[in-house]
C-alpha cells in the first residue's frame, strides 16, 4: 500500500515484510497513524498479538507511546489483504466520527462496533 491509498488524515507509520523463524512464508506488518497522533492502527500476524491461530489481527491503540495508551483488538481474519481492507474501513469510520481528544473514545467505539459487525 502506498501513502496515496491511505485515507486522509492517516499515514503509514511502519510497513515491513519478514519471514518467521519457523516458516518459509513471508509475513507483513503494517501500522497507520492518525494525524492527531492519538490513534495507531496495526495490521499484524495474529501470532504477534498472542493468538495461537493463523491469520492477521487488526488492533487499535489509543494515545500510543503514552502511559495511558490502551490497545483494543478489532478483528482477526485469515489474510493480510482482507485485514488491511478492514483496517481502511475502520480508519474511514473513525475519521468520520473523530473531532478531537474529547471524542476519541466515542469514535473508536463507533468504528470498532461497525467494523466488528461487518462480514
Amino acid at each position: 500500500m502506498d501513502d496515496e491509498d491511505v485515507p486522509p488524515p492517516w499515514r503509514i507509520e511502519t510497513d515491513r515484510n519478514y519471514s518467521a523463524a519457523d516458516s518459509d512464508r513471508e509475513l507483513r506488518y503494517l501500522t497507520y497513524r492518525h494525524e492527531s497522533d492519538d490513534l495507531r492502527v496495526k495490521v499484524a500476524p495474529a501470532s504477534l498479538e498472542g493468538d495461537s491461530h493463523p491469520g492477521y489481527a487488526l488492533t487499535a491503540t489509543s494515545y500510543p507511546g503514552l502511559e495511558l495508551s490502551e490497545a483494543k483488538s478489532i478483528r482477526t481474519v485469515l489474510t493480510f489483504d482482507r485485514c488491511n481492507r478492514i483496517a481502511v474501513e475502520f480508519m474511514q469510520l473513525f475519521s468520520a466520527r473523530y473531532d478531537g481528544p474529547g471524542t476519541l473514545e466515542e469514535a473508536l467505539e463507533y468504528a470498532h462496533r461497525r467494523t466488528a459487525d461487518h462480514r
